[in-house]
């Protein structure tokens, strides 16, 4: 046996990886290309020390073509540094890894064109299933969507969506809404009666649907009807809308309610700033329970939603055939310090 590849200069191919170990092609391949065909114990350690020996990769492209579909997984995101998606991504990771799948993660910043586009391009890697994360957005072309969704399965893939179901789809369901409703309610408990929600543009989903829970949750316990401030779902979206409030005043023992914890965790930094005080002049909430939140001064009151839970039952949605939908998960409503009560 040589100790170099037959063509240098050059990757090499299973063939080498074949003659290196002094078997057949065929053998070779069912060693290192995944096969379900048993390969003898000595034949297949022979074949793996020479791969290893040569720097052996199999052809993933190659692999997918052979077979209809490949080891990977997608997930496809709205922002990669939103650690509501981080938390999320992590959960898909790691049941990936227990699968023997690798994954790929796609960013689509909240352009519904650009989820299509996406869903394009990564079909042509033939996945085996695809997890779409970000947030429905009522401007996207649906049709264009569900079109791309039907081509993804015609060749064996599976797409998963968080949260709201598309056609096609197989769903990870949770309830922004009734989470959202029993967190207005909850505030409403504690005395407040004057609110402000700062919300993601209209049309995008989780934020509406958290929209409507919260106004009708603090109406049920008393509050009026809140204002609402919209921008993006970020933080430094939260900052600005916080200090803009600011500088047009807001009375103490307003509530405010950011539309996700990054939201929240800005306007609590404007508010700082400002000189104001979170929790005893003016009252901030949050959705998610991202880590940030839990370590923050005042801890931040929120939705609790197990995301790293939902990355893996949305993973196992991707890749199990015989998958059945779980109960949708249990939403906490976690009251911290930033909302102390009047």
């Amino acid at each position: 046996m040589t100790d170099t590849p037959a063509r240098i200069g050059t990757a090499p191919t299973l063939h080498d990886v074949a003659r290196e170990a002094g078997v057949s092609l065929a053998t070779a391949s069912r060693v290192l290309n995944g096969s379900t065909r048993k390969v003898a114990e000595a034949y297949r350690e022979r074949v793996q020390t020479a791969a290893d020996r040569l720097g052996y990769t199999a052809n993933v492209s190659a692999q997918a073509i052979a077979r209809g579909t490949s080891a990977t997984v997608a997930l496809i995101v709205a922002d990669i540094a939103d650690p509501y998606f981080g938390q999320i991504a992590s959960g898909v990771a790691h049941a990936a890894e227990e699968a023997g799948l690798i994954v790929t993660v796609a960013m689509t910043e909240r352009d519904p064109r650009r989820e299509v586009a996406l869903v394009r391009a990564l079909r042509g890697q033939r996945p085996r299933g695809i997890v779409l994360a970000a947030s429905r957005d009522a401007s996207g072309d649906a049709d264009a969507l569900t079109a791309e969704i039907a081509a993804v399965q015609s060749t064996g893939g599976r797409v998963v969506t968080l949260g709201s179901a598309l056609p096609g789809t197989r769903v990870i369901a949770y309830g922004n809404e009734a989470g959202a409703h029993e967190l207005g309610e909850r505030l409403a408990g504690l005395g407040y009666r004057s609110s402000v929600v700062l919300a993601g543009p209209e049309g995008l989903r989780t934020s509406d649907d958290r929209l409507a829970g919260f106004t009708a949750g603090f109406a049920a316990g008393g509050g009026s009807a809140p204002r609402v401030e919209r921008g993006q779902i970020s933080r430094d979206d939260g900052f600005a809308s916080m200090t803009r409030l600011l500088q047009e005043g807001v009375d103490p023992g307003t509530l405010v309610f950011g539309i996700s914890d990054v939201v929240a965790i800005g306007a609590l930094s404007a508010l700082r700033d400002a000189g104001r005080q979170p929790g005893r002049d003016i009252a901030v909430a949050g959705f998610d329970d991202i880590a940030t939140g839990r370590d923050i001064t005042p801890g931040l009151t929120t939705v609790r939603l197990p995301l790293e839970e939902l990355g893996a039952q949305a993973l196992h949605a991707a890749v199990d055939p015989d998958w059945t939908a779980p109960a949708p998960v249990d939403l906490d409503v976690l009251i911290r310090e930033s909302t102390p009560g009047l």
